[in-house]
């Protein structure tokens, strides 16, 4: 892609240059830019949500059958494999993840267009016990124009995640992708264009999101957001809501514990928490940050746990066999390293990186060696807030009573890791974390067939999941009477 060419964006299913400011996606590992684009406007914001409600209300794809509806999900599906390549090397370069996850989770975007093509067409309404002279259902019906506020960490799958279903139950979408991130966004709608969706019902608005998602957030005809990201961000959107009486999902941050217990199989256990707060350079809200480890393995765990980091693959995203690419930008790495020298100040020992690799690319882009913390209390500054970067801190423990109540002294509540061989102490755990997500002897597996969010400060609302679909459909009731006499009222 030429730095010099300026993309058009999508405004109610017309492709051309943004009213707004213009700005450079840049690749993160070396600075360079990939693309040009100007932003949505305001006017823009405003001609595409009318847009959106006009191809709901005129299209005929929310009354479309929900098998015919399902027929252009599984060619969105087709489409996006068919392109897997140039939209993994696209996505490498707008966000610096390693070309081998890419991969995955473009891989994983069509799986999602499928799997909710084929909860369309399967989505069962219901008759339920009557409870008098009258036949009584339970029906789905499309919201309208709903709109995808996506974050920059994995843009096509988050994009997938929520358009997927929204397109799905019949409505209209308008997606507003991270600022920093909206390459693959654009070529999702480009794509729904190819496999026969109607015009007007994608948008794709790129812009600071204190301006453009929150035009979009309180605009009447808006009936749900999904969001993915901060949770002060989710918090404000939650208030418009409220005052809109508007259906919202936030998925949002995460301070996620793993637990180690004695019996752990040390090699699975090592690995899985290495995978865990490392891969996607710890940029993700599911990211196992917190470690808590049985005070008898702790040296030992650590020690094997610090040679294991040491060994990962920082580098460039283009290398196949790269583990660890770049932060985002430059500004997120400083806040990393702000964090990190927070722990320091609080009493914390680093036991491998706290610093930025040296020498050619490492000079280049905006890498950050994964990072080990101990010596810390849970209550301190980096055990309680989210860094979202590839920074461990570890701590022993004594007591499971005293393992649980830190585990759980968290604001957050999104996700959590348990490694240990005693099946009744690991269902235990499970039960009693407070978490919406829970691995046990795993991390950071995902199945789009199952439902995914948090609690407390991580968020409200559920994705994936067969019923994801009805997280974009007002639910509504039949009373069907079948009296062979008037209702009495009037005699």
């Amino acid at each position: 892609m030429s730095n010099t060419e300026i993309l058009d964006i999508c405004i109610a299913g017309q492709w051309r240059r943004g009213g707004g400011a213009q700005y450079d996606s840049r690749y993160p590992a070396t600075g360079e830019v990939v693309g040009t684009l100007n932003t949505a406007s305001p006017e823009d914001v405003e001609e595409a949500i009318q847009g959106a409600q006009k191809a709901f209300e005129q299209s005929g794809w929310p009354q479309r059958k929900p098998h015919e509806r399902a027929a252009v999900l599984y060619r969105i599906a087709q489409l996006i494999r068919e392109d897997a390549e140039r939209l993994a090397q696209l996505q490498r370069l707008d966000n610096g993840k390693p070309i081998s996850e890419t991969r995955a989770l473009v891989a994983s975007a069509a799986g999602t267009f499928q799997f909710f093509a084929s909860a369309c067409e399967t989505l069962e309404e219901s008759i339920t016990p009557a409870r008098g002279d009258y036949l009584t259902m339970s029906l789905y019906e499309p919201m309208g124009v709903v709109a995808a506020i996506t974050p920059w960490n994995s843009p096509v799958a988050s994009e997938a995640q929520k358009m997927a279903p929204a397109l799905a139950a019949g409505n209209a979408v308008v997606v507003k992708p991270a600022e920093i991130t909206p390459l693959l966004a654009l070529e999702l709608a480009r794509i729904c264009d190819r496999a026969g969706l109607p015009k007007g019902l994608v948008s794709v608005l790129p812009g600071k999101g204190s301006v453009i998602g929150d035009l979009i957030t309180r605009h009447p005809l808006v009936r749900r957001v999904s969001f993915t990201g901060g949770t002060s961000v989710g918090r404000h959107i939650a208030g418009i809501a409220a005052d809109k009486f508007m259906s919202v999902a936030l998925e949002l941050g995460g301070k996620s514990p793993t637990i180690v217990l004695e019996d752990a199989d040390l090699d699975h256990a090592v690995n899985g928490v290495l995978y865990g707060i490392f891969s996607s350079s710890g940029e993700s809200c599911i990211a196992g940050s917190r470690l808590f480890v049985a005070r008898p393995l702790y040296e030992d765990f650590m020690q094997r746990l610090a040679e294991g980091a040491e060994r990962l693959r920082v580098g460039d995203p283009a290398d196949e066999s790269t583990q660890m690419g770049p932060l985002i930008s430059d500004s997120h790495r400083a806040s990393i390293e702000r964090y990190v020298e927070i722990g320091v100040k609080e009493g914390g020992r680093l036991r491998t990186g706290g610093a930025r690799p040296k020498g050619g690319l490492y000079d280049k882009g905006c890498f950050y060696l994964p990072t080990i913390i101990e010596g810390l209390k849970n209550t301190d500054t980096i055990c309680q807030e989210e860094i979202f970067g590839p920074v461990l801190v570890a701590m022993p423990f004594d007591d499971i009573d005293d393992l649980i109540a830190q585990a759980n002294d968290s604001v957050y509540a999104l996700a959590a890791g348990i490694w240990t061989r005693d099946y009744k102490a690991a269902w235990r755990l499970a039960k009693i974390l407070k978490a919406g997500n829970v691995w046990i002897n795993t991390y950071k597996q995902f199945s789009i067939s199952t439902p995914f969010g948090g609690w407390r400060d991580s968020g409200l609302g559920r994705e994936k999941g067969r019923d994801g679909i009805l997280q974009y459909m007002e639910q509504k009731s039949v009373y069907w009477g079948l009296n062979e006499q008037p209702l009495p009222w009037a005699n």
